[in-house]
């Protein structure tokens, strides 16, 4: 039987009136639709589908909203209120009895949902499947649907791109006394280093947003120019580019092209800033009134959710730590938004968001995007001094109202993204122990854009790039989160290498296997400090000092949490690669892994002067190399570091790749 909610919600509720005490005044939902088909979920039944919008009001004068850069400056209603909108995306139980009165929210990275394919191992897919979910196939494993939860995201970037499903939030200009802001901006472009070379050659603006950016008139416009981030920057002339459009540039003569992975900076004068902090307190708002009362049928979630649990992957990881830093995890009505969260693949990074001119888009590498806000002490849930700023502090803040934390990292986010300063003081000398409230893992030689589907090829990079599957582990934790948070059931303790045993070294010390061939890393990406990201320049003097993991005789990374693949390992995976020519050589490439493979025998490991043992030299027989990965898998799911159902899946999948 359907509730009332779901009835008003099938007839577009576009007046459903919000609870008195929530700062969202709307849902407008567009369509109630099956999903799956109606294919049952386990005990939680069928789903549905629930697409919308949420509007919410924000008081400028209220303490939650003090923190929002530019609130101040944006246009009130007659309520003197700031108004936004956001786009809202639900899978519900159909019958609320059946769910599990547990919130999952997805934090939408660019506009995308990843839950599906980066963690629950859905086939990849076109864009529109990812961010539209509509059959069973798109929803993987099906595991977070299994136990019930109700899955929502919503909009937050104000410049996510909407086509192919993506989703975004509509926010206020501010001005100042009615009048536009201009400002002087910086953006770097770069080409082919995250994706397929451009034909012709055209550079898109972050700064800028995409229904206002720069004036087509060059005046006060500059265009440099450097190989590496290091460089010197060399002026391009003015008359070697021009604005293709309103939010991009291309090099003349038409059809130019730079050598990949050279780094363009302009600097211009962008106006009508976006208040895009907004976008924290949509979040917050959207969560706290999915979690109150039915209130007569209005709210979509049917009153029926008593925990909130929050994922974020990369951006979306880095969105959630600043979301608690900044002190959005507590609404306006004073309650706590959400119980836990589990926050992937961030590092120590915080998001260039709430912030004028912000470029939430950002990510911070050795060679890109290396001088742009994101690492800012505190790194670390744990409360520490560092003697770098003088500044004394936590990511956590201690009032009551911070959730209980997971966070996993790969090997990547240990060389590009500080994540060894989770675990250490700010210069690495020493192992910090987390409060009780959080945990650390690393899945040992993961790499960031690990997930279902991928398949080793070069594209950028010197080394074959590593298949390796971190969401195993992923869908472990993820269920130890919800349980902590559910029952008080704690998780596994942190798995992380550490000083005090030697898996935490200096980059010279990690121990990698010399194989020929196989460039290797010196050094890993600095944790910069600079004072402004319009001209930016690195301080001086005392440095932070990211650790990179020690690894094993194979190359493999010696701490955490070792999958199968790792533990009876068939290659060696590493969470770094680098890149290969035209690129500049030498530089880590993006967040990419490594996978080089063993030799199969003896006599061919020994000719390519390979350390390593062959496949033969491991495993005398296919029974024995799926011996292996049994025993590898038993302990991990006796640790609640691996699901029954996918250690059966990685045996069977061991089982296929020993055979003849």
């Amino acid at each position: 039987m359907r509730t009332n909610g779901a009835i008003l919600a099938a007839l577009g509720c576009a007046l459903c009136a919000a609870p008195a005490e929530a700062r969202i005044v709307g849902i407008d939902v567009t369509a109630v639709q099956p999903f799956a088909d109606g294919a049952a979920f386990g005990a939680a039944g069928a789903y549905e589908r629930v697409v919308g919008t949420a509007r919410g009001e924000l008081d400028p004068a209220d303490p939650a909203n003090a923190g929002i850069v530019d609130i101040a400056l944006a246009p009130r209603n007659a309520r003197g209120l700031v108004e936004y909108k956001t786009d809202l995306f639900m899978l519900r139980p159909k019958d609320p009895a059946r769910g599990s009165g547990t919130l999952l929210f997805e934090v939408l990275n660019r506009g995308r949902k990843f839950l599906f394919n980066w963690v629950l191992d859905a086939p990849a897919q076109a864009a529109q499947a990812v961010n539209d979910p509509r059959s069973a196939a798109d929803a993987g494993t099906g595991l977070v649907l299994r136990r019930g939860d109700t899955v929502v995201w919503s909009g937050w970037e104000a410049d996510a791109l909407r086509q192919q499903g993506g989703m975004a939030i509509d926010v206020p200009v501010a001005t100042r006394d009615g009048k536009p802001i201009v400002e002087t901006v910086r953006d770097e472009l770069v080409s082919a280093t995250r994706g397929p070379p451009e034909a012709p050659f055209y550079l898109t603006f972050k700064a800028a947003s995409q229904d206002k950016a720069v004036s087509p008139d060059k005046a006060g416009a500059q265009l440099t120019v450097r190989r590496r981030e290091g460089d010197p920057p060399r002026p391009v002339p003015a008359d070697a580019w021009h604005y293709a459009t309103p939010r991009q540039l291309e090099l003349l003569p038409k059809g130019t092209k730079p050598l990949p992975g050279s780094l363009y900076e302009l600097t211009y004068q962008a106006t009508e800033p976006k208040v895009l902090g907004v976008g924290f307190a949509a979040t917050r708002d959207v969560v706290g009134y999915l979690r109150g009362a039915a209130a007569d049928g209005a709210n979509p979630a049917g009153g029926s959710i008593r925990h909130a649990v929050a994922l974020g992957i990369s951006q979306s990881g880095r969105y959630l730590r600043d979301f608690v830093f900044q002190g959005f995890n507590r609404d306006e009505a004073g309650r706590r938004v959400f119980d836990g969260m589990l926050s992937h693949i961030a590092g120590v990074g915080g998001i260039f968001l709430n912030a004028r001119f912000g470029q939430p888009s950002r990510t911070n590498t050795q060679h890109e995007d290396h001088l742009y806000p994101e690492n800012a002490f505190p790194f670390s849930t744990a409360r520490q001094h560092d003697p770098i700023t003088g500044r004394t502090g936590a990511l956590m803040r201690d009032d009551g109202f911070d959730p209980l934390l997971i966070e996993v990292n790969t090997g990547t986010e240990y060389w590009q993204k500080g994540a060894s300063m989770l675990t250490t003081d700010p210069l690495g000398r020493s192992d910090m122990p987390l409060p009780e409230t959080s945990r650390a893992f690393l899945v040992s030689s993961g790499f960031h854009y690990g997930r279902a589907g991928l398949t080793s090829t070069k594209g950028a990079c010197a080394n074959p790039r590593s298949t390796l599957n971190p969401a195993p582990a992923l869908r472990a934790l993820l269920v130890a989160l919800e349980e902590w948070v559910t029952a008080g059931k704690a998780p596994p303790e942190s798995r992380v290498p550490r000083l005090s045993d030697g898996t935490l070294v200096e980059a010279a010390d990690a121990g990698f296997p010399f194989l020929v061939g196989t460039p290797v890393p010196t050094t890993p990406n600095a944790i910069a400090r600079f004072s402004t990201y319009v001209d930016p320049r690195p301080e001086t003097g005392p440095q932070y000092r990211p650790l990179v993991p020690r690894v094993d005789a194979d190359g493999n990374e010696a701490a955490g949490i070792r999958l199968p693949a790792v533990a009876a390992p068939r290659a060696t995976f590493t969470g770094w690669n680098l890149y290969a020519d035209p690129f500049p050589a030498g530089a880590l490439c993006d967040r990419e892994g490594s996978q080089i493979g063993f030799a199969r025998t003896r006599a061919e490991r020994e000719a390519a002067g390979d350390p390593r043992p062959s496949l033969e030299e491991r495993y005398a027989s296919a029974d024995a190399y799926i011996a292996a990965v049994t025993k590898s898998v038993d302990a991990l799911v006796v640790d609640r570091l691996l699901l029954r159902e996918d250690g059966d899946r990685l045996i069977a999948s061991a089982r296929q790749d020993a055979a003849p």
